[in-house]
């Protein structure tokens, strides 16, 4: 056979990045080789390096995490921009442009305006977006909200049957949901069927609010702002679309556009908005506040928390304790952390898991001890740290990554210490919202609305499966070395 020639160069100190990548693109000429964008796939999340371009057909593997962009100084790596888009929308007067923000942009954005990190920039976020055009300006934190009410149930109904296997992970994290796809299709299964908090709470705007306010749905351009480049590729799948069947208009989605936290600051600063100066400005109460669960879901560990509290209300009837507010197991930057926790008789072993090469080293000791069933509920995000270390959050460079992500983290956990409402199930707009809409958790509205579908996408992977970078023939080819930075 010819010997396999990629069209990618410089495999040794670079992330091949496909031109058509809806997430990540690569810049040829801001590149320095400095291997850490290649380090950062292949040792942090284990992506290059577990697959084999001859296999793929010269056709990189990405799960589109980001987090190669977020190591790059040089802007060589950056995430792709769809600002454009979002300004032609605000600029047609037959659109309704509606943002939604996620929980960890509020303690990032402001670092691109030099504030200190974790600033809790909320009220400021929200009065950017008015002056940039948006119409209405909705918190993604009540769709963590809605997400937790369907994950919970979801598990109790997991932990009663027979049929269902355990343990529930979480797939909030699209980065995670496309790692587990490609390369781990046999826990397809364990996938929770729950949308994520961004892809959960766009179809209720496209239907409940649209329908609630005498909108045209074909009209509404809903956009998400996120830490996550991993977004960009989320809202692209083909299931999301709920909005489109409830409505049978065929080229309706769920979420039109995605930017990211970079972007956000790039678009404001461009048009020259003042953002320390701005009076802070609330979210549109059409949907209400989430609870203090919901905004923790931008850290590790926080879905895990959110759940449980809520969870501990599903199963026992009462409110979750004191001790699990907070509960300091699941909380911290560690990559791997564990927890027992007591719901009446039942005793739930669950861990919080952050960075997809923790996330490989966990899943194969589970498969390689046969462990699985000694787990009922693992939280996956893809990048360290969870989204607050999101690979379109404002960049940091590496000596201060743990510094900035503690305050970060620390600032959406400050959030949840000053409301009062701590668990979904208590947040009264949520409830209202199932009373006229979603019926209940699980429920026939509830399904079409709330839940999706994953893909089994190791074919991707051509012939050569399972690799490592000890098996892989590519990685012995293309041997990574350090180069000194100029």
């Amino acid at each position: 056979m010819p010997e396999f020639h990629s069209r990618f160069q410089e495999l040794q100190r670079r992330v091949p990045i496909d031109e058509h990548n809806c997430a990540v693109r690569f810049d040829v000429t801001k590149c320095k080789n400095c291997t850490l964008c290649r380090r950062a796939c292949a040792n942090t999340q284990t992506v290059m390096e577990y697959y084999n371009l001859a296999s793929t057909g010269d056709m990189p593997i990405c799960v589109h995490c980001g987090q190669c962009a977020a190591a790059c100084p040089f802007g060589a790596m950056e995430e792709v921009d769809d600002v454009s888009k979002v300004k032609a929308a605000i600029q047609d007067p037959d659109k309704i442009v509606i943002f939604q923000t996620a929980p960890a942009v509020r303690v990032g954005l402001g670092e691109a305006f030099g504030m200190d990190p974790g600033s809790f920039v909320e009220g400021k976020m929200v009065a950017a977006l008015r002056a940039l055009g948006g119409n209405y300006i909705f918190d993604t934190d009540f769709g963590a909200d809605m997400t937790i009410m369907e994950e919970a149930t979801e598990l109790l109904h997991r932990l009663q049957s027979e049929e269902i296997p355990i343990p529930q992970f979480t797939s909030c994290c699209p980065a995670w949901v496309e790692f587990a796809e490609t390369f781990y299709p046999e826990l397809i299964p364990h996938l929770s069927s729950t949308k994520s908090p961004i892809s959960i709470f766009s179809p209720v705007i496209k239907t409940w609010f649209a329908q609630k306010n005498n909108i045209d749905p074909r009209k509404i351009v809903n956009v998400c702002v996120t830490p996550c480049t991993a977004k960009k590729s989320e809202i692209r799948w083909p299931q999301l679309n709920s909005s489109s069947i409830f409505w049978d208009i065929p080229e309706l989605r769920d979420t039109d556009i995605c930017i990211t936290t970079r972007e956000l600051a790039r678009w404001i600063t461009d048009e020259h908005i003042d953002f320390a100066q701005l009076e802070d400005s609330p979210f549109d109460r059409v949907f209400g506040q989430s609870s203090g669960g919901g905004k923790i879901f931008g850290n590790s560990g926080g879905v895990m928390e959110a759940a449980i509290r809520t969870a501990y209300y599903m199963f026992t009837g009462r409110p979750a304790p004191k001790d699990f507010i907070p509960f300091e197991p699941v909380r911290g930057l560690n990559g791997v952390k564990k927890a027992s926790v007591a719901f009446g008789h039942f005793v739930l072993h669950v861990a919080a898991i952050s960075g997809l090469g923790n996330a490989r080293a966990f899943i194969d000791e589970l498969i390689e001890h046969d462990d699985f069933e000694n787990y009922s509920f693992i939280e996956v995000m893809a990048c360290p740290g969870g989204c607050i270390g999101g690979g379109g959050q404002p960049k940091v460079k590496l000596p201060q990554v743990k510094k900035v992500q503690e305050a970060r983290m620390a600032s959406l956990y400050q959030s949840d210490a000053d409301t009062d409402i701590k668990a979904s199930w208590q947040n009264p707009e949520i409830e209202q919202l199932y009373k006229e809409f979603l019926d209940e958790p699980l429920s026939e509205t509830a399904e079409s609305m709330l839940h999706t579908y994953f893909t089994d996408k190791s074919d991707e992977l051509g012939k050569m499966k399972h690799l490592t970078p000890e098996t892989n023939p590519e990685s012995k080819r293309f041997k990574p070395h350090t180069v000194n930075l100029v």
